[in-house]
């Protein structure tokens, strides 16, 4: 069990992060257990990681602000092992150069800056950096798909769905031409149980009335014109 001074202190740091938040960084403690937090880091402009959302978690001891915590990433990043804790001076690996004096802020501010370098450390990976911006395309829908980060971050679960919708407005057919002209598909079960679809052809629009009216009317006085000479 965390002891009192920990809760206290964890809770203050808390207050201190929604009053005065921390560029490109959100963090909160679960609701179930304060030794417990979420993060996200948001990607640095200018770097690889632009446009990418990353999830982890910082498991505290219950003799912090003492002892370091533990930090591992969950989002795919191209720049440290998911699920793996990652070496820091600031985390569990390094306790000989850890500084009561340190806070949440200052944990993921230097985890943040950190992720930006290109120094190995134990739990970090090499990859490219188009690798890496591939990753970051992809971390927003990677994150929505896990039940916790939907629960403790929901406006980014909101701007993962405006994105959606931006993204299917774009690539709808401009008119109503544009669908008809496409063709339509129906599912249906074959004899195996899977799914197959049929095409089914568009239909033929109907020949205007008014234009049949017309032909039969120039049919009509092409023909009378002879007996108009008589």
């Amino acid at each position: 069990m965390a002891e009192k001074s920990c809760i206290k202190r964890l809770q203050k740091e808390y207050r201190a992060l929604c009053k005065e938040p921390v560029s490109h960084v959100v963090a909160r403690p679960s609701p179930s257990d304060i030794l417990e937090w979420h993060y996200v880091l948001e990607g640095s402009e200018g770097t690889p990681f632009a446009g990418g959302y990353y999830y982890g978690k910082i498991k505290f001891p219950p003799e912090y602000p003492y002892k370091p915590p533990g930090i591992t990433m969950i989002t795919p990043n191209g720049r440290f092992m998911t699920q793996k804790k990652i070496c820091l001076s600031m985390s569990d690996f390094h306790p000989e150069s850890w500084n009561p004096m340190w806070s949440v802020s200052s944990i993921l501010t230097g985890l943040l800056s950190f992720m930006m370098d290109n120094s190995p450390t134990t739990g970090s990976v090499n990859t490219t950096a188009a690798e890496k911006q591939r990753l970051a395309k992809t971390s927003l829908s990677f994150n929505c798909k896990n039940p916790t980060f939907r629960k403790l971050f929901p406006e980014y679960v909101d701007r993962y769905k405006k994105q959606q919708q931006l993204i299917s407005e774009h690539s709808s057919p401009e008119s109503p031409q544009g669908e008809n002209s496409k063709p339509k598909t129906e599912k249906l079960v074959d004899s195996s149980g899977e799914d197959v679809k049929k095409v089914i052809p568009r239909r033929k629009q109907p020949f205007p009335t008014w234009m049949m009216l017309l032909l039969v009317s120039v049919f009509g006085i092409v023909m009378a014109l002879p007996l108009l000479q008589l």
